[in-house]
């Protein structure tokens, strides 16, 4: 079979580093024309080229939900209800819940005891990990309900309605610290694939791709109840896109993954625990407060399609 690997990998295979990025003088010096130095220039960066454009791909998934969540004035049903949003957040849930348990929580335990830990140590690692997560987020939310509640108790001019969106909005950047260290790991994950080959790159990218799709709906109607307008979720949705290609050039920039490797076991848990917390902790409680037994119904249906739908990706991918 041929080797569809660039001349500069073929070089470096024999070490577990490659040096980033190859000096200028490496491929200007060579060659006949203005011509072969681009060639030599295109061929040296083809994996920063890929992997900023890759990075870039997969961040740009958080803008289609602009476009396939309709606007919350659209949502209100006869009785004022906020039913297709209510189902687009138990989708969110089921979501959340099928990524965690399919997808991070699994990679994480791979990439343990790749590292050398058994199985036990590999899932105490992670679980401890997971647990800080939800404990973060925890506390973090608890401060914020508590300094949102505590200056509005002597305005008389505050609506009881102030305090629970302030704690909305808190959630909402809770989800959004969560997503932005998941898009890092993409990022890792996208640029180390690159550095492999750039089918393994195209690869990894579509996988990721196919993934964030229905998380990025999630992530969009968890920041629209939480307050945010949808000009407001799309910013704060490439925002994160931008965590992303900053895990893709930390990788670019030391030339190998297997560093990084280590601190991924804890980076997955830790957003693990995160989306367990915005998931079963913030968003849930509230959807079981639906007393309408046909909204509860198809609040529950959307919640199997979220996590049906994470099973089948990680089957496929």
């Amino acid at each position: 079979m041929q080797n569809s690997s660039p001349d500069w990998l073929n070089s470096g295979m024999g070490s577990s580093m490659v040096v980033w990025p190859p000096w200028p003088g490496t491929w200007l010096g060579g060659g006949d024309g203005p011509l072969d130095a681009l060639t030599g220039a295109a061929l040296h960066y083809q994996p920063w080229i890929c992997s900023v454009v890759a990075a870039m791909a997969v961040g740009l998934a958080g803008i289609l939900p602009l476009i396939l969540i309709p606007k919350v004035s659209q949502t209100r049903s006869s009785t004022g209800g906020l039913n297709v949003l209510q189902l687009l957040l138990s989708f969110a849930v089921g979501g959340l819940l099928g990524d965690v348990f399919l997808h991070l929580l699994p990679e994480a335990w791979s990439m343990a005891m790749e590292a050398g830990a058994n199985t036990h140590e590999a899932f105490t690692q992670v679980g401890l990990c997971v647990l800080a997560g939800i404990f973060v987020f925890i506390i973090v939310e608890m401060m914020a309900g508590h300094d949102s509640v505590s200056p509005q108790s002597n305005n008389n001019n505050n609506i009881k309605g102030d305090p629970a969106i302030t704690k909305k909005e808190v959630t909402g950047y809770l989800n959004l610290i969560a997503n932005g260290i998941d898009n890092f790991t993409h990022g890792l994950a996208v640029a180390g694939s690159f550095m492999v080959s750039h089918k393994t790159g195209l690869l990894t990218t579509a996988a990721i791709l196919i993934h964030e799709v229905p998380h990025e709906i999630g992530d969009f109607a968890i920041l629209l109840k939480s307050g945010f307008t949808r000009w407001e979720a799309t910013k704060a949705q490439l925002y994160t896109a931008g965590v992303g290609l900053v895990g893709a050039l930390v990788t670019l920039f030391l030339g190998t993954s297997d560093i990084l490797g280590g601190v991924h076991v804890y980076i997955l848990g830790f957003t693990a625990g995160g989306f367990l917390n915005i998931a079963l902790v913030t968003v849930l409680p509230e959807l079981l407060q639906e007393e309408r037994p046909a909204q509860s119904c198809a609040q529950l249906l959307c919640l199997l399609l979220g996590t049906l739908t994470m099973a089948t990706l990680a089957l496929i991918c």
